[in-house]
């Protein structure tokens, strides 16, 4: 492994085999490190109204649970999920003329069944569905309003503590599903404009041959699930590189169904590609290394959440200005410049004023949304206070039971 040019040579009897990454680590590699390096942009992304996933891959006891939740109680040895709460709570805490609200949700994927981790009921099968706007989404999936670093550290330990692990052959406490934990933080300026980050944190169960992890019994069905749904994941990620396929096959499994936007969509996304040094994992390092290689070929399309009422008068007044320098002496495109000039101002004044009509109907629009959602967040604040932490709020203005 070749840190400075992020690159991993795999030896065998035979020819070795190179891959180039964007980042590549040893062992002893601090969390500050990896974290610094390639998670903390996305974060700061995050905060400024994007889409972000940071999820590990790999075979059982590689270190993608380590990687991802570290070791809490030595500094250095922390992982993304606890730096990136204290990350988030840092930047909301300090950025000026922002408000800021944090809620987080915690699911597992088990036996291609979606539970919520953090739900009174945490054996019940959640549904996943779609929205126009929403896009995918798990349909009764419980929000947990988060004041502080601490109290994102207790919704973790919490859900942590009721995920399903089993002992193997290879790791005494595998994973034995994959589990989400997202970060929604919605920011509001001064003029009330809204922009919503979401931050998935994603720890995939190990994928190994069935023979070496001794499984039998219900071990045996949940690495059979295990593969499948990682296996889909694959899929997927060919497809999207691919380029050639019209139908990409989300559907094919929970996991992928979750992670669409995600892989090819409106996020910004890191896979962290857990190895082992051991020889006698050759062929699982291989596996992990080339679905790695090809899953850095992705393209995603990621945007800034806002309300798509703001979006609309920022796009009005984009266009404004458009206008304006159009309508500047000498300042026509040369292809305008062949034909009659006073026809095509006389025709933009024209444009510019129905643009200026529409805005000022969507501006008064705007105004009246926003002191309705002023006076709904108002009592919405009142309610939570009295209600306590059993009712959670939204800075949209919709009101969540937990």
């Amino acid at each position: 492994m070749n840190p400075g040019s992020a690159q991993v040579t795999l030896l065998s009897d035979g020819p070795p085999k190179m891959f180039t990454f964007d980042g590549a680590y040893y062992m002893d590699s601090t969390g500050e490190q990896i974290y610094n390096d390639i998670v903390y942009p996305l974060v700061e992304n995050v905060i400024e109204g994007y889409n972000g996933t940071v999820f590990a891959y790999g075979q059982t006891g590689s270190g993608k649970t380590f990687s991802m939740q570290g070791v809490p109680n030595i500094p250095a040895q922390r992982g993304i999920i606890p730096r990136a709460f204290e990350h988030i709570f840092l930047a909301t805490a300090t950025t000026e003329n922002m408000k800021f609200l944090i809620h987080c949700s915690y699911l597992e994927i088990y036996n291609e069944e979606v539970r919520d981790l953090l739900g009174a009921d945490k054996n019940q099968k959640l549904e996943i569905k779609e929205h126009a706007e929403r896009g995918v989404y798990v349909a009764g999936l419980s929000m947990h309003v988060c004041h502080d670093v601490k109290s994102c550290h207790e919704l973790m330990d919490k859900g942590f503590n009721n995920r399903h692990v089993g002992a193997t052959l290879m790791n005494k406490d595998s994973s034995r599903s994959h589990s989400i934990f997202t970060v929604y933080v919605e920011g509001m300026n001064e003029s009330g404009s809204i922009r919503t980050g979401k931050l998935n944190l994603v720890d995939l169960a190990g994928s190994e041959r069935q023979s070496k992890t001794g499984a039998t019994g219900d071990r045996l069905k949940e690495a059979t699930k295990i593969n499948l749904s990682l296996s889909a994941l694959g899929n997927v990620i060919s497809a999207l590189v691919d380029g050639k396929s019209k139908h990409i096959p989300y559907r094919d499994s929970k996991l992928t169904r979750l992670l669409q936007d995600s892989l090819g969509g409106n996020t910004k996304t890191i896979m962290i590609a857990c190895i082992s040094p051991s020889d006698n994992n050759y062929d699982e390092t291989l596996s992990t290394l080339r679905y790695a290689n090809r899953a850095k070929n992705i393209k995603n399309k990621p945007k800034i959440n806002e309300d798509p009422k703001d979006a609309l008068l920022r796009e009005y007044q984009e266009e404004i200005e458009r206008l304006k320098a159009m309508l500047v002496p000498g300042a026509a495109p040369a292809a305008v410049a062949s034909f009659d000039i006073e026809a095509e101002r006389a025709k933009l004044r024209e444009e510019f004023e129905e643009t200026m009509s529409e805005l000022r109907t969507e501006y008064h629009k705007e105004q009246m949304s926003k002191a309705e959602l002023a006076h709904e967040l108002q009592v919405l604040k009142e309610q939570y206070e009295k209600v306590g932490e059993s009712t959670t709020f939204s800075l949209s203005g919709e009101e969540k039971k937990q």
